[in-house]
């Protein structure tokens, strides 16, 4: 049996719904700056600028810092000076200072139960390293790159444009990357 003819009309086929599908697509909107999603959508992702990303995973906080910004930038910006032009305030460590993520918009505040998986409860208090099971951590993703722990903290972190940073919120391992 000869299966060249059938691979053909295959692929033909395909090429037909692929061209379909196309034509039925909306002409494309202009690229908003903020997405309050916690994914972000095609054109927050394609900023030309610097992407300020926050997930809190499984925190379950109402009106958490959750969303994608992009910052309008042409050169060279401090993480922490994204983070205000995203709206976002960050509190650190008193052992650490800034160099340690506490809380981002307060979250999670000081009288907020973080459950570990042992069924315990734990009260951050910013005083030193916040628990091994509930922490912010921050991450860097360059112009088409994947995503690596950052290796600065806020304050000597310079992002270029089109680098993304995030700031993602880990309970008892989950989410362990980005997911943006």
């Amino acid at each position: 049996m000869n299966s060249t003819p059938r691979a053909f009309a295959t692929a033909a086929a395909v090429a037909a719904l692929l061209t379909a599908l196309a034509a039925c697509a909306p002409a494309a909107a202009p690229a908003p700056t903020t997405s309050s999603s916690t994914g972000a959508s095609a054109e927050v992702a394609e900023c030309a600028g610097v992407r300020v990303v926050v997930e809190t995973g499984d925190l379950a906080v109402e009106d958490g810092p959750t969303g994608v910004t992009c910052i309008d930038t042409t050169a060279a910006i401090a993480a922490s000076d994204a983070l205000t032009e995203a709206g976002l305030t960050t509190e650190g460590t008193d052992q650490y200072g800034d160099q340690v993520v506490c809380r981002v918009n307060g979250v999670p505040a000081e009288d907020f139960a973080l459950t570990a998986e042992d069924g315990s409860e734990y009260f951050e208090t910013c005083a030193s390293m916040p628990a091994a099971f509930a922490y912010w951590s921050l991450w860097v993703q360059p112009a088409g790159g994947d995503w690596a722990y950052a290796e600065e903290g806020l304050s000597t972190l310079q992002l270029e444009p089109g680098e993304s940073l995030e700031l993602l919120f880990t309970l008892n391992g989950e989410p362990a990357a980005p997911s943006v």
